[in-house]
């Protein structure tokens, strides 16, 4: 109950930061929000942070973001999550974004619902293993 406390603070800490360096503040309803989550598509965008619902069946590739600081809130489901290390087969995919196949001397994470994860910009990170299905906010917090 206190990650999920912790959690929910972490969320809306990012979303005041963002919302005060903007002009506009966005509000964004629970039936927004739960439609989101349920179809994996973005809340609301703006120059120096994304807020998207999003899911996943499977394993993905591993990513580095230059700019970009990933908040993920696990709403429901499990997966292995790797982070830190050493990219393995990266390749640019555009500008600012890496991906690869592996991370060796990786930290290995078992996230379930309630769990938070920050990856700092330029920290490989990748859902290895989703043996169902992962449903989680991203809260993309990005540098000029």
């Amino acid at each position: 109950m206190r990650l999920i406390s912790l959690a929910g603070a972490l969320v809306v800490m990012l979303l005041l930061t963002a919302a005060a360096q903007s002009p506009a503040v966005t509000y964004l309803d629970h039936q927004k929000v739960a439609e989101a989550l349920a179809k994996g598509t973005s809340l609301m965008t703006a120059p120096n942070v994304t807020v998207s619902g999003a899911q996943r069946t499977g394993p993905g590739q591993v990513e580095i973001h230059d700019k970009e600081t990933d908040v993920l809130y696990i709403t429901d489901g499990n997966a292995t999550f790797v982070t830190g290390g050493t990219m393995v087969g990266g390749k640019q995919t555009a500008p600012g974004q890496h991906r690869g196949t592996d991370i060796q001397g990786g930290q290995v994470h078992h996230l379930t619902k309630g769990d938070v994860v920050v990856v700092q910009a330029g920290t490989p990170h990748w859902f290895k293993e989703v043996p169902q299905a992962v449903h989680y906010f991203v809260v993309k917090a990005i540098k000029e």
